[in-house]
């Protein structure tokens, strides 16, 4: 009984992977007959190279499951025993407070001084909204 269901599901994935390539292989006829007409654009060419990759990819998934269920059961042993990586949290970063030299002060114009007390200001508003 499991040999036939496992036939059968095989058999339903390859017509799957055909009718997907017949069905893309006709769109991409279709846009190439678009490029080639008087309105044609270089848009319906590229087209006319994805559908092919689209129709294939179903037979790719396919090839996949196969290549993955007749991996040995040391491997898949090896695989789900290594150590998960999680990203550790970041520390947040300390607020830049690197005061200006006095010459630096004296030379900056009221406006350039008011733009960036706007800045620090929108600086310190976000920080105490991102807690």
């Amino acid at each position: 009984m499991a040999a036939s269901s496992t036939l059968t599901r095989r058999l339903l994935m390859v017509g799957v992977c055909v009718l997907s390539m017949v069905v893309c292989s006709g769109l991409a006829w279709w846009q190439w007959e678009r490029f080639a007409s008087a309105s044609g654009s270089f848009q319906n060419l590229g087209y006319v190279l994805q559908w092919p990759l689209f129709g294939l990819f179903p037979a790719f998934v396919f090839w996949r499951l196969r290549k993955l269920a007749k991996r040995p059961p040391q491997q898949e042993a090896e695989a789900s025993e290594a150590p998960a990586r999680h990203p550790q949290p970041r520390a947040p970063r300390p607020p830049v407070t690197a005061a200006p030299s006095a010459r630096a002060e004296a030379e900056e114009d009221d406006e350039l001084a008011a733009y960036n007390r706007y800045l620090a200001e929108l600086h310190a508003r976000d920080q105490e909204n991102s807690r």
